[in-house]
């Protein structure tokens, strides 16, 4: 995860860096034309099927322009990290689209999946790859900014994006910043033999912090890996959308449902709940990528992006658009990972007492440091789906696990409007 320190540096020499917005650039097409520098090798790595993989970029630049320290947007294109390529046709007329604002455009080729993933275990490992490819291109700017200084990059004003898969390895690179998070869903012994959440695609030793991520059509494997103070982040998805679901549901590719993300509603009602920037639009009854179907809404899309961009920038010449009104809301409670099992001496909270047996089998119960109030008790699992709801104004709970499967739980607790939140595991 990206700090909103970084946006607190950047927005410092906002004046120094960006004065050059008063005069439209990056809110308009101040460029006629661009150069497009293809295949340029950012890193290397290997393949799920052990074959060494070369990783390209194609460059998109303002034709003539003399700027030094120019804004970048990596791009990730879509496919359902089995097919696409950084020459997609939504992803050149984007690229085209940010060059002629004066911005620089990397779009990306990521390791892809030699078969169809059926299995939610090869997916995240896919994400995983994209992952750590999409960081080796961050880190490729930066070595370059520190060295040769070929392609003039504000390394201060980074933005990664994607489409679809590529909006998934965007979002994702941006929350997930801890190992322990993804080992929720995948096995140690996995992601070790993947290289970790870093990987070794290349450059290695240069920054991947970023400023802002963009995603169209994308998801997180969980909101809960969405922290106060993380980097702020755009949206665009459709309502209809039976491909990368608006709120949280499968990922359904050729009929075949993958695993469960929350889609960018979730991302968006959970960022608004803990401070973080959400631009989110909403395309009422559109289905997936809805920026590929027509000139009209990739004219919007590229439009609602621009503002997110200038916003984060500093630059205050443009008019922004209204932000688009969210489609529906969500109850999202807060998910802590990585805290491993709780002892029952760990397990005591303002409004929690104990929570015994810990682990359970059957059944287990909670008794309360407030013993007369109104209370409500909410059961998560990991993903935060609501499982069951509960009130009582007595001491204790017991819950029952009923038919419950294995595993790690949540017990959100509110009493006088005062969160708090337990983890509970069933063996």
């Amino acid at each position: 995860m990206k700090k909103l320190y970084i946006i607190a540096l950047s927005l410092a020499i906002t004046s120094a860096s960006y004065s050059q917005c008063t005069g439209g650039r990056y809110s308009s097409d101040v460029f006629a034309g661009v150069t497009v520098t293809s295949d340029i090798n950012y890193g290397a790595n290997t393949s799920s099927t052990g074959v060494n993989t070369q990783l390209d970029l194609d460059f998109y630049e303002p034709t003539g322009d003399t700027e030094t320290a120019r804004p970048l947007i990596i791009w990730a294109h879509g496919g359902s990290f089995i097919f696409g390529s950084k020459t997609d046709a939504d992803v050149v007329t984007l690229g085209n689209a940010f060059a002629k604002k004066g911005f620089a455009f990397a779009s990306i080729d990521y390791r892809l999946e030699s078969s169809f993933p059926i299995t939610a275990t090869k997916a995240i490992e896919a994400v995983v790859r994209a992952v750590q490819d999409m960081k080796a291109a961050i880190r490729f700017f930066y070595k370059d900014r520190s060295t040769t200084d070929t392609y003039k990059i504000d390394t201060t004003q980074i933005f990664i994006a994607g489409t679809s898969a590529g909006g998934i390895t965007a979002i994702n690179l941006a929350y997930l910043d801890k190992e322990c998070e993804i080992l929720e869903f995948i096995s140690s012994a996995s992601l070790t033999s993947l290289g970790g959440i870093e990987g070794s695609s290349g450059n290695a030793g240069y920054s991947t912090d970023i400023v802002g991520t963009i995603g169209l059509a994308g998801a997180l494997a969980s909101y809960g890996w969405m922290e106060p103070g993380d980097s702020p982040i755009c949206m665009t998805h459709g309502t209809a959308d039976g491909t990368v679901a608006y709120s949280r549901g499968m990922v359904n590719v050729i009929g075949i449902d993958i695993m469960e993300l929350d889609g960018s509603r979730m991302i968006d009602e959970h960022a608004n709940a803990i401070g973080i920037q959400s631009n989110f639009y909403t395309h009422l009854g559109a289905g997936h990528v809805p920026h590929t179907s027509s000139a009209a809404y990739m004219d919007t899309t590229i439009n609602f992006v621009r503002d997110f961009l200038i916003d984060i920038m500093g630059c205050t010449d443009a008019a922004l658009q209204p932000e688009n009104a969210p489609f529906g809301t969500a109850t999202l409670y807060p998910i802590t990972y990585c805290g491993g099992p709780l002892s029952l001496e760990e397990n005591t909270f303002d409004n929690v007492k104990t929570i015994y047996p810990n682990p359970a089998a059957t059944s287990l119960t909670i008794s309360f440091n407030d013993s007369e109030s109104e209370k409500e008790i909410v059961l998560l699992d990991l993903s935060g789906r609501i499982i069951a709801n509960y009130q009582t104004n007595m001491e204790s709970l017991t819950i029952q696990r009923n038919d419950l499967n294995s595993g790690t739980y949540f017990i959100q607790t509110t009493i006088n409007g005062i969160i708090s939140s337990s983890k509970i595991i069933f063996e």
